[in-house]
């Protein structure tokens, strides 16, 4: 039996995702599904953010939980599960960026793709896409002001922007922020500070007034 079956039937309450790990570890495959479906909506607003293309984000969450699945049993919990998979999407979503302004091309956006197979060799992972109440502009006020922001985050640098998204979109504390970056939290700041400046002359010039939260 799966230990989150084992658990819901105990009452034994929620399981974490160390347990889940060491589960997978020892044979249950059914603990890897419930690690996508525990973050995978986060994982996505974040890749979305970066990349602000839906088809290009969940492509990219797609091949980090991949990336984990093949990985995890080398995960020694240095880090917790949670920051670690976010890495992974993090950087594949700065090369996916870097590979899409090196090609110059347009990328095609589907909105109605809810699901899809992830596949490599023998092996096979099977993920939801969080549907379109999920994207990251549904979180933000109008359709206008939305799209506002995330044309304004596609102008900043990379360092700003990436703090701007875990920030403004995912809602993470500061601490967590330089966690994920790999820098201090005063860094962190820095950067959120100057990308707010930044976003705010961006939106000015196209006549939209949406506040940032300075906190």
């Amino acid at each position: 039996m799966s230990i989150v079956n084992e658990k819901s039937k105990t009452g034994a309450g929620k399981v974490s995702d160390l347990e889940l790990v060491e589960a997978y570890k020892n044979g249950d495959t059914e603990a890897f599904d419930e690690l996508m479906n525990r973050h995978a909506a986060k994982l996505y607003h974040t890749a979305y953010g970066l990349l602000s293309n839906q088809q290009d984000a969940e492509e990219v969450v797609q091949d980090a939980f991949l990336r984990a699945y093949r990985a995890l049993h080398k995960f020694r919990g240095d880090s917790s599960f949670e920051t670690w998979i976010h890495r992974i999407v993090i950087n594949l979503s700065r090369n996916k960026y870097h590979w899409n302004r090196r090609r110059g091309a347009e990328v095609n956006i589907s909105l109605n793709q809810q699901s899809r197979k992830l596949s490599d060799d023998n092996e096979e992972v099977t993920m939801t896409i969080p549907d379109e109440s999920y994207e990251p502009d549904r979180l933000l006020q109008g359709k206008e002001v939305a799209s506002g922001i995330m044309s304004g985050f596609e102008k900043l640098p990379e360092t700003l922007k990436e703090a701007m998204v875990l920030r403004h979109v995912n809602d993470l504390p500061y601490e967590k922020i330089a966690e994920l970056l790999n820098c201090k939290v005063g860094t962190v700041k820095s950067r959120i500070a100057r990308g707010r400046e930044i976003l705010r002359g961006i939106l000015s010039k196209i006549e939209i007034d949406k506040p940032l939260n300075a906190t």
